[in-house]
């Protein structure tokens, strides 16, 4: 499976969502919809998107009881998005479920990946806060095992660790990275950040970007560099 980049769309409406997109007349980006753009818009704007020939990541983190993400996961399985995702910390059992709900009577389904540590934590705050005294990069790594035996297709994980991940699940396990920072640019609320080129040098497979595209004088300029030095 080849790299891509990601754009997250994270925006309040459809109406800007479909603004900045229609800025894109080239190649149709593979795009994130996240909590803030679905919970304004709802399945509509899955659809419409996919219509427009769009590849939808769809970043909802769902994190609850086994049986209610595994009824969840069933509902999300007939919007035809690409790939979704849930919390790790969720438990091997409650991947197991949302694997078993996402798969169509068909057999087919979209990517599942497990978020490991969101990359706005730092080690810091993992201890302070969620009490958790082991090493960052060893939480991320048992998360990212956990994923893989419970038979998802990879995790969302920091760019930083990346390589690692393939390490320890093999290179067919993917890893999608956000915390993608252009060189010289705003770190905003991420932790644990590098540039495309350095993500793609670590062996991410996606890269999903927000505001270095999204806030930039010009979105379409700014995918493309992401393209050229993550992909080609």
């Amino acid at each position: 499976m080849g790299k891509d980049v990601i754009i997250a769309c994270d925006f309040a409406s459809a109406k800007d969502t479909f603004a900045f997109l229609d800025q894109f007349t080239g190649r149709k980006p593979y795009v994130k919809i996240g909590m803030e753009l679905f919970y304004a818009e709802g399945p509509s704007i899955v659809r419409e998107l996919k219509a427009r020939g769009h590849k939808i990541f769809l970043d909802l983190k769902l994190h609850d009881i086994p049986n209610t993400v595994k009824k969840a996961m069933a509902v999300l399985s007939h919007l035809d998005v690409d790939m979704c995702n849930l919390h790790a910390s969720g438990t091997v059992s409650m991947m197991e479920a949302a694997l078993e709900g996402l798969t169509r009577p068909d057999g087919t389904r979209p990517l599942l990946i497990a978020v490991t540590q969101l990359t706005s934590t730092s080690e810091e705050r993992m201890k302070t806060d969620l009490l958790i005294d082991q090493p960052i990069d060893k939480v991320v790594m048992h998360y990212a095992a956990n994923a893989k035996k419970a038979g998802l297709d990879g995790v969302v994980c920091s760019p930083l660790e990346a390589g690692k991940v393939h390490d320890v699940c093999g290179k067919e396990f993917l890893t999608v990275t956000p915390g993608v920072r252009f060189a010289g640019g705003d770190v905003g609320d991420q932790s644990r950040i590098t540039t495309p080129e350095g993500a793609k040098a670590i062996g991410s497979d996606y890269i999903v970007v927000g505001r270095p595209i999204t806030a930039a004088a010009d979105p379409v300029a700014a995918y493309e560099r992401c393209v050229a030095e993550f992909v080609d």
